[in-house]
């Protein structure tokens, strides 16, 4: 685990220490002190930055938040700064831009702008939402499957997410009533002020896009440059259209599984036609994955786990690998693998294995001594989110979308449930309006086949806003990162011109899965942790 060498605080204080003062009935600009990261993170500088609690008493109790960045390469030329977050809610800007950040973009974008990356508040490093003492405790709190099928399991769920959001109201703190994306949006507007741009350059991706939305309605004044990619739409998100709130539950607005199903069957067809490149590919792929999700309904398989011990792979276990899969298609092939050894189950042992690939490339590092498991997730979305207010709304809703969408409206629409119980309010958060004119021109991207945020979503967006461009990606997975130069090309001249394509531009990807391609090519070193911020964890799913 790397670990910073500037320790990242996470208790409240009392008085804003190393602020600038702003205006005397206002929040005080911070000022960050950037100083070297860890030894084995070289080039990256890290700081802090104390910001209200409260905005309606921006004097008052001050937060910490987490900052890294990776400064611009050409000095003389730096534009300023683009502020970046994973999505989530729960993501870590700090992670993502330590991770990811040397190769995001292009040369040119590096060259002109410092990349800075910020934990959200109640995130990570900045002052958490913590509501057990160790993540083992956490884990422990949570339910053995990805999510429930049967009654009996809806039950164990319901009782989980008590237990959870008890826990929460017990030790989670007073940050537990202030973790909306409108808070969020205050903080960043306060950090492009510590960093001294006149105007916002950000760029969100998946749950981030709705910090993108959020801010450029929020701020619609001060937007230079603003994308949002896998895009969430922001009123199904909040608070629905209509009375939808009162039925159905944020999940089941967003309607996940509906994309997640069209990029399963897009998988699928793509392996047929792939030949002899997708292990999967003999026969019909579909009629082999059906075949295969019902013989794990009924009985699990028992794999050698490599150390004289088994473990167990059942129906549970495929739906959350075959989402997690699905998210990157630069990991297919190693997918497929594990689908044509657990289907024919000729050699345990090679399952097995197949089994421990998949989900060393869906791994995400653990670099904390405490990693949120539910809070990060659960402290955003129920602070944002309208929803019903009985959970049985969550159980009718999961099986109306699995009966619609197989496999995906169980997964997805369990995700937010812990919400009928969440013991966090925040009154300060934003419903809207969504649709106000910004400054400048906000750039929507879309995949055609995302499984986590619909490409419809991204269509929606861009429709309100009077000031967008949409560039709408022929391709697979979440998010557009690292799939296509056509949307580099766009994003590059976008960041550094302010020039946004046309109204509405179509890109297609570098790589087709299966298409001529061996697994190597397609899920080498280099590229397989091309989603390690987004992928979902297997036992709870992020956006």
């Amino acid at each position: 685990m790397r670990v910073l060498a500037v320790v990242l605080a996470g208790a409240m204080v009392l008085a804003p220490a190393g602020a600038v003062a702003g205006p005397a009935s206002g929040p005080a600009v911070p000022s960050l002190v950037w100083r070297a990261c860890a030894p084995d993170l070289p080039g990256f500088e890290c700081a802090t930055a104390q910001v209200p609690l409260d905005y309606d008493r921006p004097r008052g109790a001050q937060i910490t938040l987490a900052l890294t960045r990776l400064p611009a390469t050409d000095k003389a030329r730096r534009i300023g700064s683009l502020f970046l977050n994973p999505g989530g809610p729960g993501g870590s800007g700090v992670d993502f831009v330590q991770i990811e950040g040397k190769r995001l973009y292009t040369a040119e974008v590096r060259a002109r702008f410092d990349l800075v990356g910020f934990d959200p508040r109640g995130i990570a490093r900045s002052t958490p939402v913590q509501c057990f003492d160790t993540t083992d405790e956490a884990l422990a709190a949570l339910p053995p499957f990805a999510f429930p099928f049967t009654r009996a399991e809806e039950r164990a769920w319901i009782a989980s997410n008590r237990t959870y959001a008890a826990a929460c109201a017990r030790r989670a703190g007073p940050i537990i009533d202030h973790m909306s994306t409108a808070n969020v949006a205050r903080d960043l507007d306060l950090l492009r002020r510590a960093v001294g741009d006149r105007k916002m350059t950000f760029a969100g991706y998946s749950y981030g896009s709705y910090i993108g939305s959020t801010y450029a309605n929020m701020f619609p004044d001060r937007v230079r440059a603003v994308i949002v990619d896998g895009v969430i739409d922001p009123v199904s998100f909040a608070t629905g259209r209509g009375d939808q709130a009162r039925t159905l539950p944020v999940d089941a607005r967003l309607v996940s599984e509906q994309g997640a199903y069209a990029t399963l069957l897009e998988f699928l067809r793509l392996c047929d036609r792939g030949g002899d490149n997708c292990a999967f590919s003999a026969g019909d792929p579909k009629r082999r994955y059906d075949r295969l999700a019902k013989r794990l309904q009924a009985q699990a398989l028992t794999l050698p786990d490599g150390a004289g011990g088994t473990i167990t792979f059942g129906y549970h276990d495929l739906v959350a690998s075959t989402l997690g899969a699905l998210f990157d298609p630069f990991i297919w092939p190693v997918f497929a693998d594990l689908l044509q050894q657990i289907d024919t189950l000729a050699q345990p042992a090679a399952a097995a294995e197949a089994l421990r690939a998949l989900r060393a490339r869906l791994g995400q590092p653990g670099r904390r001594a405490y990693e949120q498991v539910q809070e990060g997730f659960a402290g955003v979305t129920c602070a944002d989110t309208d929803n019903p207010d009985h959970v049985s709304a969550w159980a009718r809703a999961a099986r109306r979308a699995d009966q619609k969408y197989p496999y995906f409206g169980r997964i997805w629409n369990w995700g937010s449930s812990i919400c009928a119980f969440w013991p966090g309010r925040d009154g300060d958060r934003y419903t809207g309006p969504f649709n106000r004119r910004t400054a400048n021109t906000v750039l929507v991207i879309g995949n055609r086949f995302d499984p986590a945020t619909r490409y419809q979503d991204a269509v929606s967006t861009a429709r309100m806003l009077p000031r967008s461009s949409l560039i709408t990606v022929e391709g697979w997975g979440h998010t557009s990162l690292f799939l296509s130069s056509c949307v580099d090309g766009h994003v590059s001249r976008y960041l550094l011109t302010g020039q946004a394509p046309g109204r509405r531009v179509v890109c297609g990807v570098d790589a087709i899965p299966f298409a001529g391609t061996t697994s190597r090519d397609l899920a080498g070193d280099e590229l397989s942790d091309r989603g390690l911020h987004l992928v979902p964890p297997v036992l709870r799913l992020g956006r």
